[in-house]
């Protein structure tokens, strides 16, 4: 008789939702983060689940049989992947998993932005009067979004925005190839500040990185058209808080919304300056937190570590 493949252990080191716990106990000898034994992932894991645990060098170091790193989502910023290289240690997240649920984000944020709703809201509660007649907002049908970054949550911006507004696409990525995009109508730029004049609606798709932290700053916000609006979903730093705090103040964009923040969760403390200028929403970076894609960005993360823990090399995403 054949041996019998023991079954992988998984340590989850923070709290996932329950059906996907459940679905991780099917596949694995889950270690849960209520268990005392959780503690002890450094000196026994073989493979860890993490949303937003940092990870450090010093972890890696401290963990001698870790092979697999699965991270609920995309960005892996939090974890070092320097250090993971040098001991072949897998990152396994979840691109594209949560790109509707981030897209539909942006959407929400858009609309807010347009219709001004953050001071209508604020000044009613406040006990205020607040008169239609004393309101303004934006039409969107029509309009043209600049997308920057082209990979699966730009994709799901530019069908949302086409869908719901008819809108015009330009996006801008430098590291996509010629095809991409084949499917979504769209103008392709090779610099940024081709796409910036042109746009009603800037939305902000990549990864920070030292070469794109900041790199929407001044220069780039005195670019866009007076009444555009910016969104940021994708990570806190991309934008320049000081230089946006100065050109909202300025009355040079429409509005902003952002779910991404260098400070996070945003505190008044930290951000009522930027608050106060009316013209900004903030979500603490909540674009991935519908119930269904935890539940499946979860389950995604669980199924990669188990395919590479089980059969070896898989392809990355």
């Amino acid at each position: 008789m054949g041996s019998i493949t023991p079954r992988p252990t998984i340590y989850l080191l923070e709290e996932f939702p329950p059906p996907a716990v459940e679905y991780c106990q099917t596949l694995f000898n889950t270690v849960l983060p209520t268990d005392p034994e959780v503690h002890n992932w450094r000196e026994h894991a073989t493979a860890i689940l993490v949303r937003e645990t940092i990870i450090m060098a010093e972890d890696v170091q401290h963990a001698p049989v870790l092979r697999a790193i699965g991270k609920q989502g995309v960005g892996i910023d939090i974890i070092d992947e320097k250090a993971c290289a040098a001991r072949n240690i897998r990152i396994l997240n979840t691109p594209g998993a949560n790109a509707q649920s981030v897209a539909e984000l942006v959407l929400t944020l858009t609309l807010a932005v347009a219709r001004q709703l953050r001071p209508i809201v604020l000044k009613q509660a406040d006990g205020q009067e607040v008169r239609k007649e004393h309101c303004s907002g934006m039409l969107l049908t029509g309009k043209t979004i600049g997308i920057v970054g082209m990979g699966n949550i730009g994709r799901a911006v530019a069908r949302v925005f086409r869908g719901a507004f008819n809108a015009s696409v330009v996006a801008y990525d430098p590291f996509m190839p010629d095809s991409a995009w084949e499917d979504v109508p769209h103008t392709r730029v090779q610099r940024l500040d081709e796409l910036l004049p042109v746009v009603d609606v800037l939305t902000l798709h990549l990864p920070l990185t030292p070469d794109t932290r900041g790199c929407i700053a001044v220069a780039q916000l005195r670019l866009l058209k007076k009444n555009a609006i910016l969104i940021n979903a994708a990570r806190g730093g991309i934008v320049n808080e000081e230089d946006l705090r100065a050109v909202l103040s300025e009355g040079l964009l429409w509005g902003v919304g952002l779910d991404c923040h260098d400070d996070e969760p945003p505190t008044l403390r930290r951000y009522e300056k930027l608050w106060s200028t009316g013209r900004v929403i903030s979500t603490p970076h909540i674009g991935a937190t519908t119930t269904e894609t935890q539940i499946y960005t979860a389950t995604t993360a669980i199924d990669r570590v188990h395919r590479f823990l089980t059969e070896g090399e898989i392809n990355r995403k």
